[in-house]
């Protein structure tokens, strides 16, 4: 009668797990944690940015047809461009008093190289463009992280120069957020100085146009009065003579003759006015100052949104923006992304 031997086969891996629980379970605790961690730190956009290298090229012919333009400025700089290496694409579109012209080039391409390159091609290019063309083509390379991420409009008080202090507080603030690259201000009405000359007393003291512009562009400089030695180190010394109010400017001398002294007060009305706006804002009839808010690469959108209205909510709480300023945020792109995330989340 013969025994029967069993042979029993373990799976190496599976052996070591049940042997050292303790150390397994540890290691897939530290998985876990570095999971969670590095999904929390991963960027979160809707529209990845694009990283391809794109140079847009724009020519001004004004008075010429689609066809004398396509042959006479695109055609010419297209040849030129076709001569260039690491192209992915050259898109063109001749319109009535215009030419615009995209360069694409292929991923691995430095963007500052590809622009210079595309300079270079159309300068050669200008042997063959029109005598009569007075325009320089524009060239610029097409940055996508530029585009803004969130807009926020303040409006809801009449004081435009109050307006703008919460405006610019609110941009020094959000541009210490750590994905936030920049933030540009729209609708804010910069001052100028207006002097309006009383011809008939200019030309009674024989005063001229020169005159006045000499004397106010001698005054507002500043300028180095060269150095002082001080304590055993050398320091600057600067002679500020830039003007900051209105009776600065009115005091200016404009003609000294005889013992007598002209002030420009005395042929002239001083002060300090808005700038003609070329276009207007406007939310719910009210004059609006928006913020711009751009997003540095690679950086957190939600993140950067939350934070963004965490400002904006520490302020109205602690009284730094009265109850009648009123905030709005639109262009939202981070409530797009958590609406995807969160989808995202629920199906995994």
């Amino acid at each position: 009668m013969s025994k029967e031997s069993t042979i029993i086969k373990e799976f190496g891996l599976s052996t070591f797990a049940v042997k050292n629980r303790i150390s397994v379970m540890f290691l897939a605790l530290i998985i876990l944690i570095m999971g969670v961690s590095a999904y929390n730190a991963m960027p979160r956009e809707s529209f990845p940015e694009i990283t391809q290298p794109e140079i847009y090229i724009g020519v001004l012919y004004p008075g010429n047809s689609p066809k004398d333009v396509e042959n006479l400025i695109t055609r010419p700089i297209e040849k030129e461009l076709n001569t260039l290496t690491d192209v992915d694409e050259i898109r063109s579109t001749s319109i009535q008093d215009y030419a615009t012209i995209t360069v694409a080039f292929n991923y691995d391409v430095d963007v500052d190289a590809a622009l210079q390159d595309v300079k270079d091609a159309v300068d050669k290019a200008k042997g063959d463009l029109p005598n009569d063309l007075d325009n320089e083509p524009n060239i610029f390379a097409l940055d996508f992280s530029e585009f803004p991420v969130m807009n926020i409009n303040l409006y809801g008080i009449d004081d435009v120069d109050l307006l703008k202090d919460y405006a610019e507080y609110l941009e020094d603030e959000i541009e210490k957020v750590e994905a936030v690259s920049g933030v540009d201000i729209r609708g804010v009405l910069d001052k100028e100085v207006k002097v309006s000359i009383d011809k008939e007393r200019m030309e009674t003291l024989e005063i001229s146009f020169y005159d006045i512009e000499s004397a106010i562009s001698a005054e507002n400089l500043t300028m180095s009065a060269g150095e002082i030695l001080t304590d055993g180190a050398r320091r600057d010394i600067r002679i500020v003579g830039e003007f900051s109010d209105v009776s600065q400017l009115e005091n200016v001398i404009v003609k000294y003759e005889n013992q007598r002294i002209v002030y420009l007060r005395d042929i002239a009305d001083v002060s300090f006015d808005y700038i003609e706006p070329n276009s207007y804002a406007r939310l719910d009839e009210e004059n609006v100052i928006t913020l711009d808010v751009k997003k540095k690469s690679g950086g957190n959108l939600i993140q950067a949104s939350e934070k963004i209205q965490e400002i904006i909510k520490d302020a109205e709480d602690s009284g730094r923006f009265p109850p009648e300023l009123k905030i709005i945020i639109t262009n939202d792109q981070s409530r797009d992304t958590k609406l995807m995330v969160d989808s995202l989340e629920n199906n995994i």
